[in-house]
């Protein structure tokens, strides 16, 4: 019997699949009607990887809180979604964008947490996905937000959206390499 060398095999390629599966739908991008209260915003997601070159087809999802703090209910009672789901999910365009119509979240009850959305990325390459959080640039409570307390303050940069206009907002993410956003181990 002749002896063989054991050889690490290669990782499994996760993707590019996003598009034609869930992110093949634009209807997850609108996570708030025109009816629910609170200020509507858009919320713009980039997503570069380390050389700064926009990753096209990522997939990236979002759960938040309403304006007043709460996490909405899955359905009503009678089995049809709430005007608010509070989750979103697209996939991203050649440019690495993808854009979601929401609200505001307001603070959590009950906690110290600044207004965020939860964050979670898959992208080509990936072998489980990447979690983060968007803050609001200029929220007076990030300075006392425990998660964010928790990350150098040379990095806390790497997590807030950024006002574009009356009405957008835009974070760009960056998988690794100067301005590598940071990613939470969840």
């Amino acid at each position: 019997m002749t002896a063989h060398a054991l050889v690490a095999t290669s990782s499994q390629t996760v993707g590019p699949f996003f598009h034609v599966g869930p992110g093949g739908t634009d209807v997850l991008g609108r996570m708030a009607q025109p009816t629910v209260p609170g200020d509507h915003i858009t919320l713009r997601v980039r997503v570069l990887d380390g050389e700064a070159a926009a990753v096209p087809d990522a997939l990236v999802e979002l759960w938040q809180a309403d304006s007043e703090g709460r996490y909405p209910p899955a359905s009503l009672p009678d089995g049809t979604p709430p005007a608010f789901s509070g989750f979103g999910r697209l996939g991203t365009d050649v440019d690495g964008w993808c854009a979601f119509a929401t609200v505001r979240p307001g603070v959590v009850a009950g906690t110290e947490q600044a207004p965020h959305v939860n964050v979670c990325l898959m992208a080509r390459g990936l072998q489980r996905h990447l979690y983060t959080r968007l803050y609001f640039d200029g929220d007076p409570r990030l300075d006392t937000d425990p998660l964010l307390s928790l990350v150098e303050a040379g990095r806390r940069a790497t997590l807030l959206a950024r006002q574009a206009s009356q009405t957008v907002w835009e974070m760009v993410i960056r998988l690794q390499g100067d301005g590598e956003t940071v990613f939470f181990d969840l």
